[in-house]
C-alpha cells in the first residue's frame, strides 16, 4: 500500500495473547472493534487519530466510553500489531498480536489518480482543442520528456508545435486510466492527418505535472470496413471507465 495511505474499509483479526480482537476500518477518522470473549469482551466504535509513520505503519489511538486510552501501531507491511491500553482502572496493558486479514480494503486514499486524470485531460484539451500553448509551461515540466520521433524534445518544440496547428485540429479524449504516477487516455484526433487518427497517449505525472509522453496511432477505419464491426473510437467509452 502507499506509506501514507490509511486502509479504509479493511477488516482484520488480531490474536493478542489475552483475546482476540476483529478491527474494522470504517473512515479516517473512526474504527469498530470487538471482543467476543474473556473479561474485555465488547464492541464500540470509536473515533480515532491516524498517524502516518511510513513503510506500511501507522500509530492508530482512541479513547473508549469506559474512559481507557488505547495505542496501536499497526504494521501492515509485516502483518503485526502492538497494542498499549491504559483501562479505567488504571490498569496497563502491553500486547502484540498478528493480524489476519478478513475483508480487504474498499479503497486506497491515495488520491493521485484522480488528480493526474484531470491534469492530463486539461492538458490534452488545452493544447488540441483551444490550441493555447501557454497551457504548456503550466501543465509541463521544464525537462518534459518526448518518446514521439516526430516531436523534438522540451517545452519549447512542444509550445511551437501547439502555436503553429491548423485551426483543423480537434481532439476528442475518451477513456482514461490511472494508476500511481501513470495515465493512459485514448482518443481521436482531426485535422493532424489525412485521415482521423485514434491515438492512445501514456503520460508520467511528476510533481503535479506532465513529465513524459508515449504515444501510439492507427489511422481510424470506418466500421463497415473493419472485420470486427466496432468502432475504434467511441467519445462515450470514458463513461464505462471509472469517473474523474
Amino acid at each position: 500500500m502507499p506509506n501514507d495511505s490509511y486502509p479504509v474499509g479493511l477488516v482484520f483479526e488480531v490474536a493478542f495473547e489475552p483475546f482476540t480482537a476483529t478491527l474494522t476500518l470504517l473512515s479516517q477518522t473512526r474504527l469498530k472493534f470487538q471482543i467476543q470473549e474473556g473479561p474485555f469482551a465488547h464492541s464500540e466504535t470509536v473515533d480515532i487519530h491516524v498517524a502516518p509513520l511510513g513503510n506500511g505503519l501507522f500509530a492508530v489511538s482512541w479513547t473508549e466510553e469506559t474512559g481507557a486510552t488505547v495505542t496501536h501501531v499497526q504494521d501492515f507491511d509485516r502483518g503485526v500489531v502492538h497494542s498499549h491500553a491504559t483501562l479505567a482502572d488504571g490498569q496497563f496493558l502491553r500486547m502484540t498480536g498478528p493480524m489476519r486479514i478478513i475483508e480487504p480494503a474498499a479503497r486506497t486514499s491515495d488520491d493521485r489518480p484522480h488528480r493526474n486524470k484531470a491534469l492530463v485531460l486539461d492538458a490534452m484539451t488545452s493544447l488540441f482543442q483551444r490550441r493555447d500553448a501557454s497551457a504548456v509551461d503550466r501543465l509541463y515540466v521544464a525537462d518534459y520528456v518526448q518518446h514521439n520521433p516526430h516531436i523534438p524534445q522540451g517545452r519549447a518544440a512542444l509550445k511551437a508545435l501547439v502555436e503553429g496547428l491548423s485551426a483543423d485540429v480537434w481532439y476528442e479524449p475518451g477513456l482514461i486510466l490511472a494508476e500511481g504516477d501513470f495515465v493512459a487516455i485514448h482518443g481521436r484526433i482531426r485535422g493532424w492527418a489525412p485521415t482521423p487518427l485514434v491515438v492512445v497517449d501514456l503520460f508520467r505525472i511528476e510533481g503535479g505535472r506532465l513529465a513524459e509522453h508515449w504515444d501510439v496511432l492507427q489511422d481510424e477505419a470506418p466500421v463497415e470496413a473493419a472485420l470486427s464491426g466496432l468502432a475504434m473510437f467511441d467519445p462515450h467509452e470514458a463513461k464505462r471507465g471509472p469517473s474523474l
